[in-house]
């Protein structure tokens, strides 16, 4: 029991706009650190803003909190369309039944039916 090929293939379609997408977030994200870290400049000239320097590091961990979840994102995204190339794709990995389609377009790199997912929240 699995997904056909065409099945396969439109889910292909849309791993690959939302792998495409979360690439372009995470670019944005690593450039808004690069120039957080550039904003450091002279040590010296920020002596007296450590209030400031308190709330750009904070700010700075808060984009590399935002940029490792992309990162893993995009991982997940990747193993789906792994699964895909091996005709593994949209079976649950608890239950061996096929995850339904509309959790897959809401959540395309699923590997959990809802009804593993509220078995394993018990």
């Amino acid at each position: 029991m699995r997904y056909s090929d065409a099945e396969l293939s439109e889910f292909k379609e849309l791993i690959l706009k939302k792998a495409e997408q979360a690439k372009k977030e995470l670019a944005y994200l690593q450039g808004l650190i690069t120039r957080k870290d550039e904003m450091g400049g002279d040590e010296n000239e920020n002596r007296y803003m450590t209030m400031e320097d308190g709330s750009m590091s904070m700010e700075r961990e808060q984009l590399a909190q935002m940029a490792s979840r992309q990162i893993n994102y995009i991982d997940h995204l990747e193993k789906a369309l792994m699964r895909i190339e091996n005709k593994t794709y949209g079976i649950c990995r608890v239950t061996g039944k096929l995850i339904d389609k509309a959790r897959l377009r809401a959540v395309p790199h699923a590997t959990l039916s809802i009804e593993a997912k509220q078995m394993m929240n018990k």
